[in-house]
């Protein structure tokens, strides 16, 4: 199973929500930044990693909100670990998707998320978490 970590940056409110680009498995989907935990590495490791790697931020990611095992239809699963980013330093950079953007949690609902955080969208939109 491959085990893969999220991040939920809030400011002001709203979340940071990231679109893949045509190139990548499930184009064009909608995700929150993150990516696979390393072989040896510590969940919130990957994330500090992969916040660095995608946005440029050094990140203080905070709680683990959400744990969910989803498998896909025709083969892999997938472990995924959401975590709150609420302080990072630096100024997010898109380095690698189409698209980021700052929605509201209502606004979520609105984008094409992948498979395995629509349920986390709904709970976020109708504040069951943070």
């Amino acid at each position: 199973m491959k085990r893969v970590v999220a991040a939920l940056i809030i400011k002001d409110d709203r979340i940071l929500a990231c679109q893949r680009t045509r190139h990548q498995a499930m184009p064009l989907k909608w995700e929150f930044p993150g990516g696979k935990i390393e072989d040896g590495e510590q969940p919130r490791d990957a994330m500090r990693r992969e916040l660095e790697e995608e946005l440029g931020i050094a990140a203080e990611v905070g709680v683990e909100v959400a744990r969910i095992v989803h498998q896909y239809p025709g083969g892999g699963a997938v472990e995924l670990r959401f975590f709150e980013v609420r302080s990072y330093r630096g100024e997010i950079e898109n380095r690698i998707f189409r698209e980021i953007r700052w929605a509201t949690r209502q606004e979520l609902l609105e984008l094409d998320f992948l498979e395995a955080d629509l349920g986390l969208v709904k709970d976020l939109a109708a504040g069951k978490i943070l």
